[in-house]
Formats: structure tokens, C-alpha cells, sequence
């Protein structure tokens, strides 16, 4: 892809690509078991699981299926998180939004205040209709972030992803671009 990576800036973040050099703060927060818990992946290991995953978000933005941006703290510039969107289908206007983040910032907003800005990103930069969250039932504060901002569940998808040696179920969320947009007029 040859337009430039974008930039987005909130109240406290700042949402970035992430590079080879973040890997070390990626590290930290992904092999903790608590935070990989519930996202199908087992805790990282080393320095090269988190290369690996920089170069996954690469090739998702490269190839235009989706776009992880890392979550930084304006003041420290240390990626303590990702969120962007995966599965992305232009033909039909929609996407799957992802997110995680370091566990000593959960309970602070960070999260919410990242997911609003790339969901408000994909409905008004990359058109898009429809957003998704597929979230395991077992993970009570992803959903409760989700219907925050305004996603509505729509049901369980039985046996939907095998991760970990394991079929998952998920439960979709959706967020459309109609509502998003009553959202930001109230």
C-alpha cells in the first residue's frame, strides 16, 4: 500500500504504526496470560513472537485487509496495546475491529478512548457500513466496552474459530454506520 500510515490522536493517545522496535513493549504485554487469554493466542514467549506479530499488521495493511494501530500514551510513546480492524471486506463495507492492552492500564478508559477512535476512523475514512467484534462469552469486559460505544450483540457463532486446540465459540457484535453517526449527533 503506498499511501502513508495513518496517525490517530485522542484526549490522552496516540495511534500509531507499530515498527520492529516496539516488539520488547509488545513482548510485555502479550506474554501475559491475562491479557492473551481470550484472544485465541497463547502467551508470547520471546522477542521473535512479537516480530511476528508486527509483521502480521504489516502484511494486513499491505494487502488491505485490515490495520492494527499501536496505542501509545502521549506523553510516553511505549505501545501498551493495539486495536484496528481485520477481516476487512470493501465489497461489503465492513470490518472486524480488534483490541487488546496491557494489563496495568485496564480500568482506565485507555481502551474505550482507542476503540472509539478507530471505529469513528472506519466510518468515516474507510466508508464502512458495519463493524463487527466477535468476542468469547467468557470475556465480560470486552462486551461491556462494546456496548458502550454502541455495538448490539446478535448472537453466538457455535464453534466459530479453533485456536489453542480448541473450538471457540463467539458472540458477534455489530455497530453500523447509521448508528454511529446518532450517536455522534446526540
Amino acid at each position: 500500500m503506498n499511501k502513508p500510515f495513518p496517525i490517530l490522536e485522542t484526549t490522552r493517545l496516540i495511534l500509531r504504526e507499530v515498527t520492529e522496535e516496539d516488539a520488547p513493549d509488545m513482548l510485555t504485554y502479550l506474554s501475559n496470560k491475562q491479557v492473551v487469554q481470550h484472544m485465541g493466542l497463547l502467551p508470547f514467549q520471546t522477542v521473535q513472537d512479537a516480530r511476528d506479530e508486527i509483521g502480521w499488521y504489516k502484511e494486513i495493511w499491505e494487502e488491505g485487509s485490515g490495520i492494527r494501530w499501536g496505542i501509545t500514551l502521549k506523553d510516553e510513546g511505549k505501545v501498551i496495546g493495539s486495536c484496528g480492524f481485520l477481516n476487512r471486506h470493501t465489497k461489503h463495507f465492513r470490518a472486524e475491529v480488534g483490541f487488546e492492552l496491557s494489563q496495568e492500564h485496564w480500568g482506565k478508559g485507555i481502551a474505550r478512548e482507542a476503540l472509539a477512535a478507530v471505529v469513528a476512523h472506519g466510518f468515516t475514512s474507510y466508508d464502512l457500513e458495519r463493524v463487527e467484534a466477535l468476542i468469547v462469552p467468557e470475556n465480560l469486559a470486552s462486551q461491556k466496552l462494546v456496548e458502550k460505544l454502541g455495538f448490539i450483540r446478535e448472537g453466538l457463532l457455535r464453534h466459530y474459530e479453533y485456536t489453542c486446540g480448541q473450538f471457540d465459540d463467539l458472540l458477534m457484535y455489530s455497530f453500523l454506520k447509521a448508528e454511529y453517526k446518532e450517536r455522534d449527533d446526540a
